[in-house]
């Protein structure tokens, strides 16, 4: 039952969030789309609500439980980041806003970009730990939590996987293709790279 709801949590999340953005920009109901946008963070706890009450009624932890801890988890961290990033894409499409601005893709922005992006990571990683051991607790010793405290480890190495992905912008920056004659100022967005001659 808990992997057909996060399924169902899964698919709510984006069916509101359509929802929400096409009640904003294609109606103009901007209060009733950020109501439907709001309404995302009620699926993240009714998930949690039912796997507690699942476990409450006997059922022995599993591995279904720990992937609810980890939904739950990259939810928290990276559900606002997508629902900004779609929006401002819809507001550029649907509502004849300026075309949002990309990450960086060379250089130090870069960096500092996947070094964010792994702070996020590390949020969910904490979220799906904490929601874990709590489980543990309130399994305590009637139960066998091998599949729980595997979630953990598995949460700790993908979080340090990650970190060390996003050290390697760091220490092998990407550069610009050569002749591309583009600088990236970490804003995101390219600029020409201006050289000035002077007089000789």
């Amino acid at each position: 039952m808990i992997v057909w709801l996060i399924a169902a949590c899964e698919i709510g999340f984006w069916i509101l969030l359509a929802l929400g953005l096409a009640v904003r920009y294609l109606l103009g109901w901007r209060r009733t789309g950020v109501v439907l946008l709001l309404c995302e963070p009620v699926l993240e706890l009714v998930l949690f609500v039912v796997s507690a009450i699942d476990l409450r009624n006997g059922a022995e932890p599993g591995w279904e439980h720990g992937l609810a801890a980890l939904y739950i988890g990259y939810t928290v961290a990276y559900g606002h980041y997508t629902i900004r990033w779609l929006d401002g894409h819809a507001a550029h499409r649907l509502g004849g806003g300026p075309p949002p601005a990309g990450p960086p893709r060379y250089g130090r922005g870069r960096a500092r970009h996947e070094a964010k992006l792994w702070l996020r990571a590390v949020l969910g990683g904490a979220v799906a730990l904490a929601l874990l051991q709590c489980a543990v607790w309130y399994v305590g010793d009637s139960g066998d939590v091998g599949s729980l405290r595997g979630f953990q480890w598995t949460t700790v190495r993908a979080v340090g996987i990650y970190g060390l992905i996003a050290l390697s912008y760091t220490v092998w920056p990407r550069r610009a293709p050569a002749g591309a004659g583009t600088e990236d100022d970490g804003s995101g967005k390219d600029r020409s790279a201006h050289t000035s001659t002077g007089n000789r």
